[in-house]
């Protein structure tokens, strides 16, 4: 299983590169194309960490390495930030064709917004070994987008472009729809990463066991190995280390095997020296 989630994983990143470049090879025919402003988009600098990450992950799957838990906090962010990417982008698109406008999706642009969004999905759903992700993570998902928001607004006024339209003064009105759609935006973001940290802490992880560790040693119940007699007998107040202890003879060991030695019968060296040993 680990090894197939690990191929998986390989193949998704190298899908991901390719629908990178072809999309990058795609608009290079519009007339607001520019290298600046393809990076720009959220789904192209998503993506591109989107790469990075199932590389990495995958080959820690595939040596059976389980993920630092700082790997799996950068993980579960972009996997937040790909499957918002594809969210907002199938509203987008939805919301063009209800309004007669008709928005080319080429084959790169279905990869990058859908068919990765919903494997990194499944594979955190369902992928085996996930390192539990502590809660505050959630404000963590929030500087990235917001800063970037920020940033595109201050360059769009400069140079009049826009990657979407809720960003764009020109389309939404100030500050109801602006402050709506961001909103909804920002509020998605949120959801999104509480349901992929819940997942990490709720669901089984069956972690493998860390290269290195000590092995475990099983705990030894006291009194193992003895007859109830034996283990509620007490001596001299007190329960005998030989009660205590399997397979060490003590003072009372021939009254409980029924040896039937006496006070005044005379005692081996032998049975002497195991006597002193108990005590």
């Amino acid at each position: 299983m680990r090894r197939l989630v690990g191929v998986l994983r390989l193949a998704a990143a190298a899908a991901g590169l390719s629908a990178l470049v072809s999309y990058f090879v795609y608009v290079l025919g519009f007339s607001t194309f520019s290298t600046i402003n393809y990076f720009s988009y959220f789904t192209q600098q998503s993506n591109i960490a989107n790469v990075v990450v199932l590389t990495v992950s995958g080959v820690l799957m595939l040596r059976g390495v389980p993920e630092p838990r700082w790997f799996a906090s950068l993980h579960a962010l972009v996997t937040t930030y790909v499957i918002v990417s594809g969210l907002v982008y199938g509203v987008i698109v939805i919301e063009s064709a209800s309004h007669n406008y008709t928005i080319g999706v080429p084959w790169s642009s279905q990869v990058l917004h859908f068919y990765l969004s919903t494997f990194v999905l499944i594979d955190w759903v369902f992928a085996p070994g996930r390192t539990r992700v502590r809660w505050r993570l959630v404000l963590a998902a929030l500087p990235f987008p917001i800063v970037w928001g920020l940033f595109t607004i201050w360059r769009g006024a400069r140079v009049g472009w826009y990657p979407y339209f809720f960003l764009d003064p020109a389309q939404v009105r100030w500050p109801d729809e602006f402050v709506l759609y961001n909103g909804i935006a920002i509020g998605t973001i949120i959801g999104v990463t509480v349901g992929l940290v819940a997942l990490s802490r709720l669901r089984p992880r069956n972690r493998p066991a860390v290269p290195g560790a000590p092995p475990r040693i099983p705990s030894i119940r006291v009194g193992a190995g003895l007859s109830p007699e034996a283990r509620r007998r007490p001596v001299g107040g007190r329960r005998s280390v030989a009660t205590q202890l399997p397979g060490v003879a003590s003072p009372d060991a021939g009254v409980s095997s029924g040896a039937g030695v006496s006070s005044g019968a005379p005692v081996s060296p032998g049975a002497g020296e195991a006597d002193t040993r108990s005590r």
